[in-house]
């Protein structure tokens, strides 16, 4: 079966050498019938490389193959990977992406395309990487009411707190070790800001309770306001800080989902998780706490679960398989700061018992060095809007969600 890949960077590159390498095993599995690549569009000229008489500039050299079955769009972004898979979609071709950020911006869009075109479009490699989310999600856990799913997505901020938490680094030299090992961008506030874990949230929450879910829908906040302070008070607690994507069910019309920092208490299995790694976690009715885990990026890694996504496309080139979600709404995602009741770590300038008139129950932490002026605590459950109002006079330092899971 011919196939096309849109796109020839890291990941477009990968999908490349995991089909040449793999051909044998493919070939098995898609009963016989290898992927032989058509196509690789890219801007580049690429003189040279091993497959330089595979190269296209023109799109419509892809559209217009009647023997393109399948294509792998690896480009990245909105545009113009959008208007292409819209049109290879309604075509009748199927694709398959790792572009996150597509999918979570216009993947109902391209799902209503690939009705229309009596197509599939996929994106296993969009969420976790190597790691299988998608398909066990909308599969293996289908017999479930899924409660909640809690995700360590982005593994940039993932190794940054890690060197903080086990090296004791700061949050500007972990960062920089990142970039020099290349986990991070020159520009990093994507990784750093909660938004690459953020448009992970929107796939992964549409999937589960079946309406889209925008990235403008999930209150995002990230890793740069984390201290060393804050690391070694919740060491004392037993637990630490992970940049955590939290979805939780409330009824049929409405769901919380958020991105931000959250204390790990160290009995869950989300807190081994260190390094680059990504995990996720998600909680069904009748299954209970499942934790899929694994490298969440890189080339080979996640260019093996588009070509996976690329064998299933080639054995359902006839068939429309029954997968994606409906529109979403406005109000469809609540404002968790007023709904949702957790408990807080708070690091603030007061005494303890400042803190006592104020919460009443409160688990007091320590580290070393701690000031005499400084108290850090974890709160009962409450909701974030009623915590910042009794902190409302107080000389606040930092507030750290603590999640359940």
């Amino acid at each position: 079966m011919k196939i096309a890949v849109m796109g020839y960077g890291t990941v477009g590159s990968g999908v490349v050498e995991v089909i040449e390498q793999h051909s044998e095993v493919i070939a098995k599995r898609t009963g016989g019938e290898p992927l032989e690549i058509a196509h690789i569009l890219d801007l580049h000229d690429n003189i040279g490389d091993p497959h330089e008489a595979l190269f296209t500039k023109d799109f419509n050299d892809i559209l217009n193959d009647p023997e393109v079955k399948v294509v792998a769009e690896t480009i990245g972004g909105v545009n113009p990977a959008f208007d292409y898979t819209q049109k290879l979609l309604k075509a009748g071709k199927a694709v398959v992406t790792s572009n996150k950020e597509l999918v979570a911006q216009k993947g109902l869009e391209l799902l209503q395309a690939a009705d229309e075109g009596n197509t599939n479009y996929l994106f296993e490699a969009s969420v976790g990487g190597g790691i299988p989310i998608i398909r066990p999600m909308n599969q293996c856990l289908a017999a479930n009411n899924i409660e909640g799913i809690a995700g360590i997505l982005n593994g940039t901020t993932n190794f940054i707190l890690t060197m903080m938490i086990e090296q004791g680094m700061s949050f500007d030299d972990a960062l920089k070790l990142a970039q020099d090992n290349g986990y991070a961008e020159k520009d990093p506030t994507a990784d750093i800001e909660g938004f690459d874990a953020s448009r992970k949230v929107c796939i992964l929450a549409s999937l589960a309770f079946g309406k889209h879910v925008y990235p403008n829908q999930v209150e995002t906040e990230g890793i740069s306001n984390i201290t060393l302070e804050d690391v070694s008070y919740v060491s004392s607690a037993n637990g630490v800080i992970k940049l955590l994507g939290q979805i939780k069910y409330i009824n049929e019309d409405k769901i919380a989902a958020f991105v931000s920092p959250a204390v790990v208490y160290n009995g869950s299995q989300l807190a081994s998780v260190r390094d680059v790694f990504n995990a996720i976690l998600v909680r069904g009715d009748a299954v209970g706490d499942v934790c899929f885990y694994g490298r969440g990026a890189g080339k080979l890694p996640t260019a093996s679960a588009v070509v996976a996504d690329m064998l299933d496309c080639a054995k359902h080139v006839d068939r429309k398989k029954i997968f994606g979600w409906g529109a979403g709404e406005e109000d469809y995602v609540v404002d968790y700061r007023s709904t949702i009741e957790m408990p807080f770590y708070v690091r603030a300038k007061m005494s303890e018992s400042d803190a006592v008139n104020i919460f009443h129950n409160v688990k007091f932490l320590s580290r070393k060095g701690q000031p005499s002026d400084e108290v850090a605590f974890i709160t009962d459950k409450m909701t974030e809007n009623a915590l910042k109002e009794k902190l409302a006079d107080s000389e606040v330092l930092n507030i750290i969600k603590v999640t359940n899971y």
